[in-house]
């Protein structure tokens, strides 16, 4: 189906939905952006990585490109609502359910010039979201992504691990394995990775397909014990049946910390910066084989 007609068709179910005429979203030099309050939401997409052969692309991390847009539309007071992080009152959960299925809508239609590479799609979820649902997770985006013609398969929907939800884990397990059995991959995404049960219970009793951590907060961190830290994690990771990612490896000693760590995949600036050509050194180096 060509995008336009996406665009209206999705603008027709938010004014049913919504009882609006406001259609939020708008195709604009072959991209699909949405609005929401005073902001337009768009869609950038990096490649996930094989660690050891990075010139393999298995899927794309999408992360919003956002900016400001001078009419006032609905929901004028929804920013202030968005930016509020009060998960437990119920009254707050609306706004951010109703931007994250916006913003998921927004990267699955962008995506779908480039699902022909055969990838899965990375959509982060917030877990106020997890929380506010309280049954059929994943069951609207579904909606979405049958609409698209693809299958929830080709999507990993990943959730921040926060300890601010630490007393709600066994509510977003929950909600996470809503998405599980609606066929959606799970990943687990960590700013640091800590030797807390809390955290290591939670990989354990979901069972996640991928659990990803920043080289940037990585690099930040003067301790000891990380390589040691990093080992155990992939060794749990691995027990579990799941992959690891190390995202926004943006220097050279990152990629090196992926690779002798053992991640399984990667991504960031830095991969983006080599040419196709560059990459033949780089593969030669990680198996340890001339080109």
């Amino acid at each position: 189906m060509p995008l336009q007609n996406l665009v209206d068709y999705f603008n027709d179910r938010f004014g049913q939905e919504h009882r609006s005429s406001f259609r939020p979203f708008l195709l604009e030099d072959g991209a699909i952006s949405a609005l929401f309050g005073q902001i337009k939401i768009g869609s950038v997409f990096s490649p996930i990585r094989q660690a050891l052969k990075p010139a393999e692309i298995i899927g794309h991390a999408s992360k919003l490109k956002v900016s400001t847009h001078e009419v006032q539309y609905l929901y004028s007071d929804e920013i202030e609502n968005l930016l509020s992080n009060h998960p437990h009152q119920a009254d707050g959960f609306e706004s951010i359910i109703n931007f994250d299925r916006l913003s998921r809508t927004v990267h699955m239609l962008n995506y779908l010039p480039i699902t022909h590479l055969q990838g899965v799609l990375f959509l982060e979820v917030d877990p106020r979201h997890i929380l506010g649902v309280k049954k059929d997770h994943g069951a609207y985006f579904e909606e979405v992504i049958g609409q698209c013609g693809l299958e929830t398969k080709n999507v990993v929907i990943i959730m921040s691990v926060n300890s601010h939800y630490a007393r709600h884990y066994q509510e977003l397990i929950t909600g996470l394995d809503n998405y599980r059995r609606r066929g959606y991959q799970i990943a687990l995404k960590f700013e640091y990775v800590a030797q807390e049960s809390q955290s290591f219970d939670l990989i354990t009793k979901l069972s996640p397909n991928y659990v990803s951590l920043s080289a940037r907060h990585l690099e930040q961190v003067r301790d000891n014990a990380l390589f040691e830290k990093l080992h155990d994690l992939k060794a749990l990771v691995v027990s579990t049946g799941g992959q690891t990612i190390l995202q926004q490896i943006d220097q050279k000693k990152s990629e090196s910390l992926a690779r002798t760590t053992g991640f399984d995949l990667v991504q960031g600036s830095y991969y983006e910066r080599l040419s196709a050509s560059a990459f033949l050194p780089e593969l030669a180096e990680a198996a340890g084989a001339l080109y």
